[in-house]
């Protein structure tokens, strides 16, 4: 099972409290690759980002790619919509590096 909080950093303050920081998603814009699919059901954001990237923990990046269709409370998505999955998957890991480094 994947650590959802890997990519989250740990601060501690000056009274030694240990707390997670919050981690910054990058705005995901269109690109000409991007596949566009009608969802299913059953069909959840982990299975998909496994199925596209190889890697399940991605699901955020189909999420913050459809913020107008998928809601953030879960990974099932609602069946019958069409959603995009974005196909830049290394420029859009590499902002996520970014902006998170920066912290």
């Amino acid at each position: 099972m994947a650590n959802r909080y890997k990519d989250t950093s740990i601060k501690i303050d000056e009274k030694q409290n240990r707390y997670y920081t919050t981690t910054l998603y990058p705005e995901i814009a269109p690109n000409i690759n991007d596949i566009y699919l009608l969802t299913e059901i059953g069909d959840r954001l982990d299975i998909l980002a496994n199925t596209y990237y190889q890697d399940s923990s991605l699901w955020w990046v189909i999420s913050k790619a459809n913020p107008d269709k998928i809601k953030r409370d879960g990974l099932l998505i609602k069946p019958g919509i069409q959603i995009r999955i974005p196909s830049n998957i290394s420029n859009i890991l590499s902002t996520f590096e970014n902006i998170n480094k920066a912290k």
